[in-house]
This record gives C-alpha cells, structure tokens and sequence, in this order.
C-alpha cells in the first residue's frame, strides 16, 4: 500500500486543501492554534446572528446561556478545523520530506510504535517551527498519537479500539460513529474526516485478508488482528455511505465465574452446565444479534477436558478456546469470479473426516443445520452450536427450516426426530431492556410425542421489576424438575447434588 494510502486523508485533494488553507486562512481558530493576528471573530450563521450580535453588545440584555452555547460550540467546530489543517499539513510534510530509512521504519509497523511517534514528533515541531500555530504539549501529543494512528492503526478508531469497556464500535458513514458500553449504545464524538478517509481505513482492514469490497461486491465480513469481528456495506447498498460493524471481544477469556458475576446466570446453573459439558451432553445455544451467544459459547467449552480433540466451524473465527488439540475451520467466501466458496456445510462434512471428540459450529443458519444434526446423531456426542431465535421452541422451528434448506425432501416428523435425538439441552439467552445479558431459560429436549417434540424448563430468569434506574431486577430459579439426562451424568462419572434442582432461588 502507499506511502499517500497509508496515511489516510493525505490523498492529492487533502494536500490540495492544505495548500489552499495555507493561503486563505479560516475565519477563526481557537487561541491555543491561533498566532496573536489577523483573523476575524467567527459569523454565526443567520438565524443566531442576532443573539449573537446583541451578547457582544450588551452581555446583560440577552439571553446569556443561549449565546455562550453557540459561542462554545462554534469555537470547538472551529478547533477541530484547526487541528485537520494542522494534521494535513504533518502529512503533507512526511509525504515530501521523509528519506528511506525513515519510510523503512514506518514500514515496520507497530513493533516501532515509539520511534515511528519520535519521528512523528519531530516533522510536527518543524512544521509549527514554520507556521503561526501554537499547540500546548497536550495537544502536541494528541496530534502525534492522532497521525501514529493513522500510519500503523485504524486512524480515528483506534482509541475505541483501545478502550476495554466497549464492546462494539458502529460506523454509521463517516461522521456518526457509536459505541455499546455497559450494554447502552452511545454516540461517540469521533469521526472520519470524509468518505474517502473512511474507506482508506476499510481498504487496510481488508488488504492483509485478500478480500475487497467495492461496488461489484460491496458487503463483506472480516476480522482485525485481535479477533474482532468486522462486518462492512457500502453504497449502493448503505444510503449513509460506508457503514461498518465491529464486534470487540475480551482480551481476556471469561470463565463461568466471570458470567456468575456479571449477573449471567446462577452459581448453580453454572455448575449444571459445566457437568452438562463434560457429560457430553449436545447443547444448542439460542439467542438474538448481540444477546452473548458466542460468550456463553467460549465459557462452555472451557469445560471440554484437554485430552478431547475439538474441531470448530465458523463464518469468521471469533472462538478462543483454551484448550491445545483444536483445529479451528473458516468458512471462505467466493472469489473475484464468483468460484472458490467454501460454506460451514462443506466444513461440518470434512471435520467428520478428522476423527473429532467434539464438533463445535459457530453458528448454524442453513442448511448445514442437517449436516450437524446428523453428526451429533452418529457418536459426536458433546457437540455445541448456536442459532438465533427468541426462545427454546422458537429455536425448534429454526432448525427445521434450517434443515429443509439444505434441498433435501424430508417429511417433517424426520426433521423433528432428527431434532429430538440429537439436541439434548437448550440455552436461551436475552440482552434485557437494561443492556444486560441474562440466560433466561435452560430447557430440556425430552423426545416426541406424537408430531411434538417435548420441552422441559430446567432453570428461568424471573424478572421481579425494573428499579429507578430502569435496571433489571430479577432471580434465577430452579424449576422443580430433574432431566431425564441424568443416566449419561452417570455413564460419565458427572455427579450432582440432587439439592440442585429443587425448586426456588438459585445461588
């Protein structure tokens, strides 16, 4: 990738821009950019000239709060200005006077991360050596970190990025960008200086993986180096231009306790689970977009004892198991010309192939829904998925559509048997109206009954009420039933208190 690429905004029309700012100055710069000259008082825009006019006059007459808002608000509109001028100009100055050596060293990439911002540092101080700008050091610094960014990040991402309390990142065009923390989506006050500098960052997401996404093809999934997943549309398709989707994962693997704290699930219900798990029992995790299913995924296979042999199936790789005898499977998209797709369902048929203890599929959505059914049927017993759905039975009636997807004429009572005997348990998981994450149901799948495959609630969420800060506030609870799964807790030499199931509030 070039130099110009790398470098995001610093196309030949930013350069322009600078060169055009550096002969016709803005109308204002906020003090600590502006040399003590020349340049006029900002003009508010015609509907608020007259407060405007009437507080520089007369600051005891008008309404004062009013005025000093759009005062404030236009000064920081003209800052920022300020500091894109500046940065461009940096940019401008690397593009035209860095040697070899030094190009050489950026090309190196994040292990020089300190030198690359020395280097930085010091184009930045010949350039305010030679213009009018004057910075404080805190700003000298956040204007090195901010062009660092962009030579070795994700420019005006990475301090999202960075920060551990969010746990996704939506690009809505380039001047909306959100954030969820603590399961509230945000606004953020960061944004990409125009199209062209959001789809400059696009563009080196997706160069090291060998995808594109363009006109012909504009939607895409993908990952960044730390496993987050990234999913990108762009025009014609998304009509407020480049629109971009990353899901962050915990740098840290969570453990059930770390559920248990979070409000998850029940000390109890953990323990069932993880007995669950190494009972071999097949569990399907069921939940809608952004409800924790991949989380409840990590956690449970963590119970998989390291002597087991796992192979994992995904669309794009966001499962981190501990464990050492894994082989992790990526689906692969079609080429240029439309040839070359590997789907989940060509991955399920082949990992058949490589003597797995255990078959763990990301998510299933088609028809790979028979193929998994279908190994948990023939001895891979302990097999874990998720779907989306809204609740247990809800899940049920997926996975038959699932399965007549995959072109196969089949009566529906074999789809339901298939079902019945090879999903042994259902986690249901919610995000509650709160932002949290709650497994609200573990159900049973206890066999046919005529045409009806048979539930049995195990666990439940209840939800007592909502408390002034409109959070939830609820219990878990054991519903009085004990699984008909239990001689396989035996065959494994699981053992579980009898105590657990019985009725009522759960530790």
């Amino acid at each position: 990738m070039s130099l110009l690429k790398r470098l995001g905004q610093t196309s030949e029309e930013a350069i322009k821009e600078v060169r055009r700012h550096k002969t016709e100055p803005p109308l204002s710069r906020p003090s600590s950019l502006t040399p003590q000259t020349k340049y006029a008082a900002p003009t508010p825009p015609p509907e608020e000239h007259e407060i405007y006019s009437r507080v520089q006059t007369d600051n005891a007459t008008v309404q004062p709060k009013a005025a000093s808002a759009f005062a404030g608000r236009h000064k920081a509109e003209v800052e920022v200005d300020a500091m894109r001028e500046l940065r461009l100009a940096v940019h401008q100055r690397l593009v035209e006077e860095m040697t070899a050596a030094e190009q050489q060293l950026i090309a190196q990439g994040e292990s020089n991360r300190e030198q690359i911002k020395n280097l930085i540092s010091s184009y930045t101080e010949r350039e305010l050596t030679a213009s009018t700008y004057n910075l404080s050091m805190a700003e000298r610094l956040a204007l090195v970190d901010d062009i660092c960014d962009e030579l070795l990040g994700l420019g005006p991402l990475e301090p999202l990025l960075k920060d551990d309390s969010i746990t996704e990142i939506m690009v809505n065009g380039s001047q909306d960008i959100f954030v969820e923390r603590g399961g509230k989506i945000l606004l953020s006050d960061i944004h990409f200086h125009d199209d062209t500098h959001l789809m400059n960052i696009i563009e080196r997401i997706l160069a090291p993986l060998g995808r594109r996404v363009d006109e012909s093809s504009p939607l895409v999934d993908a990952r960044l180096a730390d496993g987050s997943r990234v999913n990108i549309i762009i025009s014609p398709l998304s009509l407020v231009g480049p629109a971009m989707t990353i899901r962050k994962f915990s740098k840290r693997a969570l453990m059930a306790e770390d559920l248990v704290g979070f409000g998850t699930l029940s000390a109890d219900m953990a323990d069932f689970l993880a007995a669950c798990v190494k009972a071999r029992l097949n569990i399907l995790v069921s939940g809608g977009t952004g409800s924790g299913k991949t989380t409840t995924l990590n956690v449970l296979s963590s119970f998989i004892p390291a002597t087991e042999r796992i192979v994992t199936i995904e669309d794009a790789a966001e499962l981190r198991l501990q464990q050492r005898n894994v082989v992790p499977l990526e689906a692969r998209p079609a080429n240029l010309e439309g040839s070359g797709a590997i789907t989940i369902r060509d991955l399920v048929r082949n990992a058949l192939r490589m003597r797995p203890d255990r078959i763990i599929v990301g998510e299933v959505s088609s028809g790979e829904a028979l193929d998994m059914l279908q190994a948990m049927n023939t001895g891979h017993d302990g097999s874990l998925t998720t779907a989306h759905a809204n609740s247990p039975r809800d899940v049920l009636s997926r996975l038959e559509t699932m399965v007549l997807m995959a072109g196969m004429e089949l009566p529906v009572r074999a789809i339901r048997t298939q079902i019945a005997s090879a999903i042994d348990l259902i986690i249901q998981q919610s995000r509650i109206r709160d932002g949290s994450r709650k497994i609200t149901y573990v159900t049973e799948v206890q066999g046919m009954e005529g045409d009806t495959i048979i539930l049995q609630d195990l666990f439940l969420y209840v939800q007592d009420y909502i408390d002034d800060k409109e959070k939830s506030v609820g219990h878990f609870e054991a519903t009085g039933f004990s699984p008909g799964f239990l001689d396989k807790f035996r065959l494994n030499g699981v053992e579980l208190p009898p105590t657990m199931f019985a009725g009522g509030y759960q530790r």
